[in-house]
């Protein structure tokens, strides 16, 4: 009898582990309300959007080689989408124990070289990238703002071609923004996002 309680216990657990770890967003699922520490001392809100046609939400960091081969065209999408009402709301998920070139010191650092026209918030306690499903940086959540909320619309890359952006042939981001600008259904609603593992705390 024990043993069969063990058994059945661990199968119930197994069952469960896919939900325990979270699945993260599909095409179509209602994004929930964050509340992040920005890089100028305020705090976001995804509910801050309410008033926005959208919102672009980018999972990315300081360290990453890709998340820095992106960065320029991160901040062109931001200026290009902006007045439209698709504004751009990075967030950086990496434990900074683990990657101290993404502490949060860093981040201010790098948003003000850079220019960042968009706010850059950190998942201190790692709860939002795993409740979108984030793997990677850069990772790209684009929300519509619906009557009953945020909607995810498109996930994955910003574009096929981190290495060059003039050798850019699909924009993948640009192109799923303007779809829903125009009223039209998004032609590529997923792609693979390539980048660093996020760094996960112990």
């Amino acid at each position: 009898i024990a043993m069969k309680k063990t058994v059945l216990t661990l199968l119930f657990g197994l069952m469960i582990l896919p939900l325990a770890m979270g699945q993260g967003y599909d095409i179509g699922d209602k994004a929930m309300n964050f509340k992040l520490k920005n890089v100028d001392g305020s705090t976001v809100s995804l509910s801050d959007y309410e008033d926005e046609k959208g919102v672009i939400v980018i999972f990315t960091c300081n360290h990453c080689p890709y998340a820095q081969a992106w960065e320029n065209r991160i901040i062109q999408i931001d200026k290009q989408f902006d007045p439209k009402g698709y504004p751009v709301v990075a967030i950086q998920p990496n434990d900074p124990k683990l990657q101290p070139e993404d502490s949060f010191e860093n981040m201010k650092k790098r948003a003000k070289e850079k220019g960042y026209t968009f706010p850059y918030l950190i998942d201190e306690t790692q709860e939002v990238y795993r409740t979108y499903g984030a793997t990677k940086t850069p990772h790209v959540y684009l929300l519509e703002n619906e009557s009953n909320g945020f909607v995810v619309r498109y996930i994955g890359a910003i574009d096929d071609n981190y290495k060059d952006a003039n050798a850019v042939t699909e924009k993948y981001v640009e192109n799923a923004v303007d779809a829903l600008l125009n009223g039209q259904s998004i032609k590529t609603t997923e792609t693979r996002a390539i980048g660093c593992s996020i760094k996960v705390k112990s």
